[in-house]
């Protein structure tokens, strides 16, 4: 079965490579694709200006050119906190499936965040967010250690889905997650203790979900493999595989290590397929 990769990134027209690496174009990113068994890709927007990293009109443009192999979500800049409806709306008839990745760097409780999420609900679009242990930490959401504010908007907007991503969020699989900010933006390691935050919230709030890309939720399963097929098994529909690459040297090693658990028996088929494939179709549509 090929699967629907629900994080990519990529550009519409080349992007010299510089020591930080590069971007692939959406035509480049096709083969290699088709090399790693993903027939789909979801392609995540950095904002509604330009930069690096493609922006909403360059992913609508790409998604018009190429709709087999792509489809994508919007992103929105923190201004003018009126107009977030009224431009979600927009981007949303334009073609977005969801709002992602969100990575304003300003605590989850703001209000500018919390007329996005308002909006969101209203609107159908689910969130992707990245989240950072800081305000000032690079960039993404900001939530405190034990992630009190992501339940808080868990409660607050169950009419969104969310979908969590990156280290600081995954790092809360295990109940010994670290506390400072260097030990929350890393991968988790080794067993994972009772008494994760994570596992919590996914127990207790139906509108949370599971962005399965990078090392972050590599890591967050694939460090405690008993652990870790127990959760795709319990939270089967609310997982989505996805890889946040941005070029076509990038390899994650997610999708290989599900596809060998299945054909050994250790996850189930139904889980499997889930995650990799229907809940892309189901939840967004694809």
């Amino acid at each position: 079965m090929t699967k629907i990769d629900l994080h990519l990134h990529c550009t519409r027209t080349p992007v010299p490579r510089t020591d930080k690496g590069f971007v692939s174009t959406a035509a480049e990113v096709v083969p290699h694709l088709e090399e790693l068994g993903i027939e789909k890709a979801v392609l995540l927007s950095a904002g509604e200006t330009g930069g690096m990293m493609a922006c909403n009109e360059d992913l609508r443009c790409i998604c018009e050119e190429d709709p087999v192999h792509f489809a994508w979500m919007c992103n929105l800049d923190p201004v003018e906190p009126e107009t977030i409806r009224q431009r979600l709306a927009r981007y949303k008839a334009q073609g977005a499936v969801g709002i992602g990745e969100l990575m304003i760097n300003r605590r989850l409780d703001d209000p500018l965040l919390r007329e996005i999420f308002a909006a969101a609900g209203e609107l159908g679009l689910p969130v992707t967010f990245h989240m950072s242990p800081r305000v000032g930490f690079g960039y993404g959401v900001v939530d405190d250690p034990g992630l009190p504010l992501l339940e808080k908007t868990l409660q607050d907007f169950p009419d969104t889905i969310f979908l969590g991503h990156s280290q600081p969020f995954w790092i809360e699989m295990s109940g010994d997650a670290p506390t400072d900010a260097e030990g929350r933006n890393a991968w988790g390691q080794g067993p994972v203790v009772p008494g994760g935050r994570v596992p919590a919230l996914f127990e207790k709030y139906p509108n949370l979900y599971g962005d399965l890309s990078a090392n972050s939720a590599g890591c967050a399963l694939m460090r405690d493999p008993e652990f870790g097929l127990a959760f795709l098994e319990r939270y089967a529909q609310r997982l989505f595989f996805a890889t946040d690459m941005v070029n076509t040297e990038m390899v994650f090693p997610l999708g290989e290590w599900l596809d060998r658990q299945v054909a050994e028996g250790r996850l189930s088929r139904t889980a499997y397929e889930s995650v990799c494939r229907k809940n892309a179709e189901r939840v967004f549509g694809l």
